[in-house]
């Protein structure tokens, strides 16, 4: 196949967005929400205002996905208590977070998660590395995904990534993500914006629904 068809298949694809297109958002009719990492051990030393601010647009975006009965995905890292499937810095430095069993591995309060929602567990940055993540969205069947969660620069930044060369449509919810280190949330914020993901506030996606509605 030549390039120019590989790219016009592509483009037809029925998973794949006009990223750069206003409203883009718009293509999207069932997209799954994916939150990920929204733990008590990575939240409990954040500055309250900022995590009371990020847990609250999370929630308004989880009942803007239930109102319209949107798959809601919940991503958890979580590692066993002897770290045998622990990132290798993390052995190195006997780093005890987010660990299977304990408090820090659950999902923070303020955060409502349905009986019928979807849990996945995750040992590295990406949701979508050594899980069932594809399985899932492919038993799920929605349009495209919805990002929110922590942090920006890593698990948001690798699975945006990991979910574009998939050929899905990625929206990343700017109110409702964040990270511990705001100039690489900055930095990769701009990388993905318009190229990996269309990136939109709470307001413009409800805006957006409420067009086409």
């Amino acid at each position: 196949m030549s390039v120019i068809a590989c790219c016009r298949q592509l483009t037809n694809s029925p998973r794949v967005a006009g990223i750069g297109e206003s409203g883009s958002v718009l293509f999207m009719k069932k997209p799954a929400l994916i939150v990920i990492d929204m733990l008590q051990d990575f939240l409990e030393s954040w500055d309250a205002k900022r995590r009371q601010s990020l847990v609250a647009s999370i929630s308004e975006l989880v009942s803007i996905a239930r109102d319209r009965a949107w798959p809601i995905i919940w991503v958890r890292q979580e590692f066993e208590p002897d770290l045998a499937d622990a990132f290798l810095d993390m052995k190195a430095r006997g780093t005890r977070v987010t660990i299977k069993g304990t408090s820090g591995c659950q999902i923070v309060s303020g955060l409502s998660v349905a009986t019928w929602d979807t849990v996945v567990i995750k040992k590295r940055y990406s949701a979508f590395f050594g899980t069932n993540l594809d399985e899932t969205l492919s038993r799920l069947r929605p349009d495209g995904v919805l990002l929110a969660g922590i942090n920006t620069h890593a698990c948001i930044r690798t699975t945006a990534i990991d979910a574009y060369q998939r050929d899905w449509q990625v929206v990343i919810a700017s109110d409702c993500i964040d990270s511990y280190d705001r100039e690489h949330h900055d930095v990769s914020l701009r990388y993905m914006k318009d190229k990996i993901a269309r990136v939109m506030s709470n307001e413009e996606i409800r805006e957006s629904l409420h067009r086409t509605a």
